[in-house]
Order: structure tokens, then sequence, then C-alpha cells
């Protein structure tokens, strides 16, 4: 942690940051003109391209199945058909993740796995029959060539004619060389015709193939957008099932954290107060022995034990401060905060606007929060004052720190930072971090407000 404020730019300085200078250059050019020759618009070019065989022999497949198992449902033999469309539509499903995250950098994560309820082929039809993840793939399946259609179309027609338009004027020479015409035929009857060639007409085609062909790529990335949403709803994992995923992580963490917390009030007591409790013990004895014999060395030795006592003592409190503070029991946040500032090494405001107290959970939550905020201001941000406030807005409970020190704080350098974001996220709070390098830095915390 003692490089909490300082290290928030160090990555910069690893060679994947370092841009080559060719990079540079391109990128000097705005985003729209630069836009029709990214390899992004190529990969999303491809994907629409490929959406339509695709589409065509999921929809086939889809359908074809799924009408063969529905028609024989009046038999046993319709309730494996559809099932094995189902199946089907999953290895699709499957299919098109890859190709989405291939083409179009969108990770989805594989749906919530089938639970069959025993063995055999029998559960596992059961299971498929009743995952509703199945189904939504096979709504995809169903919907995929309609919508592939239409973008192969759009697609098409946009990038053809925006670059043979605007390519135009170069091979308007060739074709007339060898096939005697006069230019593109915009019109032509048994008595006239009428064709584009001559200069002016040649650069109003030109500038609009450029406008075409600046446009398609935006157009692509609409309509790939509308892929993204279909693969992201129906073929990754529901709503519930990436609920219950988060919640088994959170969980995790919880017991990762209380389980480091044990070991830390363990390992203060054995190295800390239990180890002066012995040392008390033993003196006292060595006093016991010489009361009699030398009554004033004995004296001093009581004398240095009874400090031992005070020292044991205020180590006791000040674990059991660490645990939780009785003073955050007994008069709330505002309390509780205001001694904490007052033991911080720069002067900290505290201002705490709360009606009411939320329950102990999530109170405890906020003040070990900013306990470890004004820890790393104390240690690490080189600061002259600070600033605690706490409020609440609405379902949410809400606290800041803040601080005129150096900055570079960052959450993402594996620093105590990151232990706090991961403990909030576990009650399904958040850790904002905002910290330039040179300051100043805020630290914004959210945490849900539950009730005393």
């Amino acid at each position: 942690m003692a490089t909490e404020y300082g290290q928030g730019y160090a990555h910069m300085d690893r060679p994947d940051f370092r841009a080559t200078g060719a990079e540079r250059r391109r990128h000097r050019l705005p985003a729209g003109l630069r836009a029709p020759i990214e390899a992004r618009t190529w990969k999303e070019l491809g994907y629409t391209l490929l959406s339509l065989p695709i589409g065509i022999v999921s929809f086939v497949f889809a359908v074809t199945m799924l009408s063969l198992g529905a028609g024989l449902l009046i038999t046993f033999i319709g309730v494996p058909v559809l099932a094995g469309a189902l199946a089907g539509c999953r290895g699709i499903g499957a299919l098109e993740r890859t190709r989405a995250r291939g083409l179009l950098g969108l990770d989805v994560a594989p749906p919530e796995p089938l639970r069959p309820k025993g063995g055999g082929a029998f559960a596992l039809i059961g299971a498929v029959l009743k995952s509703g993840a199945s189904w939504r793939h096979l709504l995809y399946s169903v919907l995929l060539m309609p919508w592939a259609i239409f973008s192969f179309v759009v697609a098409v027609v946009f990038w053809t004619y925006g670059w043979l338009m605007l390519t135009y004027p170069l091979w308007f020479w060739l074709f007339p060389l060898y096939g005697g015409q006069g230019g593109i035929q915009l019109y032509g009857d048994d008595h006239h015709r009428i064709y584009l060639d001559n200069p002016f007409e040649l650069g109003v085609t030109a500038a609009t193939g450029l406008l075409i062909t600046l446009a398609t790529p935006w157009i692509l990335r609409a309509l790939t957008t509308v892929d993204r949403l279909m693969v992201h709803g129906l073929l990754g994992p529901s709503r519930l099932a990436s609920r219950v995923v988060e919640l088994e992580s959170d969980r995790g963490v919880v017991v990762d954290t209380a389980a480091a917390d044990l070991r830390r009030i363990e390992r203060d007591l054995h190295d800390g107060a239990q180890a002066r409790l012995v040392a008390l013990a033993m003196d006292l004895g060595l006093a016991k022995e010489k009361l009699t014999e030398d009554p004033e060395a004995a004296a001093r030795m009581v004398d240095e034990a009874h400090g031992e006592v005070k020292v044991a003592l205020q180590e006791l409190r000040d674990l059991a401060r660490g645990i939780h503070p009785a003073v955050l029991t007994d008069r709330g946040l505002n309390a509780a905060l205001s001694a904490l500032a007052a033991r911080c090494t720069v002067p900290v405001q505290v201002e705490v606007d709360l009606a009411s107290r939320p329950a102990p959970a999530i109170e405890g939550i906020a003040y070990f929060t900013v306990s470890e905020l004004l820890q790393n201001i104390s240690k690490h941000s080189r600061a002259s004052r600070a600033s605690v406030d706490v409020w609440r807005s609405e379902d949410r409970l809400m606290l800041q720190v803040t601080d005129d020190g150096s900055g570079g704080a960052d959450v993402s350098a594996g620093s105590g930072l990151a232990g706090l974001a991961e403990r909030l996220d576990a009650v399904d709070g958040i850790l904002v971090v905002d910290s330039p390098q040179g300051g100043p830095t805020a630290v914004t915390a959210e945490l849900p407000w539950r009730q005393a």
C-alpha cells in the first residue's frame, strides 16, 4: 500500500501504452475520415455479410425441426425431436457468441448450464425443454434471418455504391475506351440517352460517393448494434442467472474478508496484548519471589508491570475499536467519524447529514471505509487538509472523502483501494476514485440504505 497515491499513472510507461509514430499519424485524422479504412469497419462488414448464410441455415433448421417436433407431439417421438431442435439452436448460439466475440468484440458469457434432475436421456430432454435459455436460442435462430436479409442488403448497397461512385472518375476513362460509351448511362430510349460524362457530373458523382462512403461505417455500426443487442439479450445468461453468479462471487469475497479479519485479530492478539500479558505474568511472578528478599526491587518490578498493564489495555482498546468501536454503536456515524478524524495526522472536517441511522451492518461498512481512506491520507497523500461528507440520497448512503494531496490513487493498480472496492461490491456498493496526478483526490463510496 506504500505506493497507492503515486502509482496511478505508472502504467503509462509500459510498452503496450507507447503508440508508434505511424499510429500517432494515423489517429491525427478525424474519426469520420478514417472510419472507412479501420479494421473495425471491415470486421463489422464481414459480420453483416456472414449473417445472411448463417441466418438462412439457422432459420431453416429451427423452423423445420420445430414444425416436425410440434407435428409429432401426438406421439412420443415429437418430444425428443423438439429437444433436439432446442439443443441444435443452443449449438448455433455458441457459434454466434464466438463470431460476435471475434468480429464485434462482444464477449457474452454462455447461458446457465443444463441441470438434469437425475441421469439418463429423459432427464436431459426434460432439462433442455425446461430451460428458458433454450427457447431464447430458438427465438434468435428464427429472428436472425429476416434481420440478416435487411442488414445484408443495406450494407451491400451502401458499400458498393459508395466506393463505385467515389472511384468513378478513375475508371470513367477506361470503359468508354473499351466499350465506346460516354460514361455511366442514367437514362436511354430510342431517341436519346443521358450519360455522366462531363467534369461537373464526374465531380458531383465522386462527392456523392465520398459522402456515402463516409456514412457507410456508421450505418454498419448501427446495424451491428442491433446484432449486439440480440446476441447479448437472447444468447447470454438471464438476469436471474447473472445475479446468482454475482451473489456467489460476492459471498466468496465476504467469506475471504471475514477470514482475513479473523486472522488479523488473532495475529494482533498473539503478537501484541497476549505477549505483553505473558511478560506481565512473568514479571509479577519474579516480583512475588523478591517481595521478602528485596522489597525495593519488587516494588520497581510491580511499577513496571503496572505500565505494561496500561499498554496492554490500550492495545486491547485499539483492537476492539478495529473490530467495532463502541462509540459507533452508542452514538452513531457522526461521533464515530469525528473520533476517526481526531486521530488523523491532517486536519479533517466531518459533515454528516443523516436524519436517521442506517442498519448496523451498513453503518459499520461506512465507518471502516472512511477509516481506511483516512489512513491512506495519513500515510501516502502528503495532504494538508481533508474532509469527510456523509449523506443520504434516496435509497443510497453516500460518503465522500477528499484531500488536497499529491493524487495518483488508482483502484486498478492492485492497491488497498482495490480491496476496499471489493468489500463494497459485496454489499452492492460502489467505489469511485477521482485522483489526477498532482491532486486533489476525491473518493466517493455508495452503499445501499437499509433502515436500522
